[in-house]
Parts: structure tokens; C-alpha cells; sequence
């Protein structure tokens, strides 16, 4: 659904998926690391919750994942080059 908006460690977990699929040895992307973004301008938050906790939608919980991905690997010790 197009529509459809994540919370934080939701998409901590799409992006950990994303990431292990790519690489396999991938640390996963925790809603720490969704913060972190956030707050780098990486992603910005589509709405927010019934509680007032950000949400993201689906392509910029992509973009982001992307933007992140090769430092991340590479903190890891995976594609470093």
C-alpha cells in the first residue's frame, strides 16, 4: 500500500531485511540507526502517531537505506574497497 507509514523500528526492520539480502554478513539497522538518519537528513518523518512518534513512508525508508548502505558495509569490514 502506497499509502502505508512505518514506525521506527519498523523500518529499522525493513531496512535490515534490505540490507541482508544485498549482504548477508549486514549488522542490522536498528531504530537507532533510524534516529540517526533523522537527525543527519537523511530521512524525514512523513506523519506521525497517535502518540506523536515520528512515522516514514516506504521509498524514503529506501532512499535513506541507500544513501547509509556503503559506509555501514564497510564499517563492518563487507565490500570495503
Amino acid at each position: 500500500m502506497a499509502d502505508q507509514l512505518y514506525t521506527g523500528t519498523q523500518a529499522a526492520q525493513l531496512a535490515t531485511r534490505w540490507r541482508r539480502m544485498l549482504s548477508a554478513g549486514a549488522a542490522a539497522v536498528t531504530s537507532q540507526a533510524i534516529c540517526n538518519w533523522r537527525t543527519r537528513g537523511h530521512i524525514a518523518p512523513a506523519g506521525l502517531d497517535e502518540h506523536g512518534r515520528p512515522l516514514y513512508a516506504l521509498a524514503d525508508i529506501a532512499r535513506a537505506e541507500q544513501a547509509t548502505r556503503s559506509r555501514a558495509l564497510r564499517l563492518v569490514g563487507i565490500g570495503a574497497s
